[in-house]
């Protein structure tokens, strides 16, 4: 048994990202972007959240890939490399592993310790795949020819997670995602998407009844303090996370509910009352729509499998 490799692709700039971070704060409207919402915190959150009455798209992804197994798996195949893209914990790709008994698992996340963490628990496991982590914030390019090798490769995007880019740059990422594909034949990809639906049921799942995904979404101003020195009152602002149907996608926002001001890293920032921080967008697709986007990005030979409310559709495409 190798141990896992880790490959640290990161170039951190920590005054840079600093810099961006304050620039989104003081524009109008203000911003933050919401890979911040992942320190320590905010992935416990995340994790409840994901079993929250309200929140479908986590079992129910679940459920279809229990439901459709043998399926999925004959679709993609045995022995390919298998990448999988913002692995996180890398739980969704542990149970598929031993139905396409890959040659390689490269988990690729930003959050080092994660996925560090969870390789070194699998590696007993699966003693004969080479496990390589590439810590890399992959939304600013994808770049992984140097991870893999000449044979074909599954990359895996589960989580409706795609709905964090905007169309257009989901439509660049898709291709990116090919480009790697091409000089590999039979190589493909498997990716979760959110659909479209009642707005009521999607308000109800970024806003819950418990107010978890309130906790979430205030948690990112607790990170955005220690990283700027700022001082932010993460109870000044409520949480609003509404589903516009015009656009297709779900918004979140902090919205202060008295005037604030706060001290930023060489600026000040006041806020309104009602003046809200945008924080995250998750778009949704109706299947055709996002089967569409998967021939644009040059993909073929698209298969789609749904539950039977069709509140969630998984995508294989080569």
């Amino acid at each position: 048994m190798n141990p896992p490799r880790i490959v640290e692709r990161l170039t951190p700039d920590p005054d840079a990202e600093r810099r961006a971070l304050v620039a989104g704060l003081v524009a109008t409207p203000a911003a933050i972007p919401p890979k911040y919402f992942y320190d320590a915190v905010g992935c416990a959150l995340y994790g409840a959240i994901c079993e929250l009455p309200e929140y479908y798209p986590t079992r129910t992804e679940r459920a279809i890939f229990r439901e459709h197994r043998d399926a999925i798996a004959q679709a993609v195949g045995r022995g390919r490399q298998f990448v999988d893209l913002g692995a996180g914990d890398c739980c969704k790709a542990l149970a598929w592993l031993p139905y396409l008994a890959p040659t390689r698992y490269v988990a690729v996340d930003f959050a080092a310790d994660a996925i560090r963490g969870a390789l070194a628990k699998m590696a007993p496991e699966f003693p004969d795949v080479e496990l390589t982590g590439v810590v890399t914030d992959f939304t600013r390019g994808l770049d992984l020819d140097a991870d893999l090798g000449p044979g074909p490769a599954t990359f895996f995007y589960p989580g409706s997670s795609i709905g964090n880019f905007t169309p257009a740059d989901a439509r660049e990422f898709l291709r990116a995602i090919r480009r790697h594909c091409a000089p590999r034949p039979g190589s493909g990809l498997l990716v979760g998407v959110d659909t479209k639906k009642d707005k009521a049921r999607l308000d109800a799942a970024y806003d819950d009844a418990a107010g978890v995904t309130a906790a979430f979404n205030r948690n990112v101003l607790h990170h955005v303090n220690r990283l700027l020195g700022s001082d932010f009152r993460p109870e000044a602002y409520a949480h609003r996370g509404c589903y516009d149907e015009a656009a297709g996608r779900i918004e979140m926002h902090l919205e202060a509910t008295s005037p604030q001001t706060v001290r930023l890293p060489g600026a000040t920032r006041t806020f309104a009352a009602g003046e809200r921080i945008h924080t995250e967008n998750s778009y949704k697709y109706a299947p055709r729509e996002f089967a569409a986007m998967l021939s644009e990005a040059g993909f073929a030979d698209v298969r789609c499998w749904q539950d039977p409310a069709g509140d969630f559709a998984v995508f294989h495409a080569k």
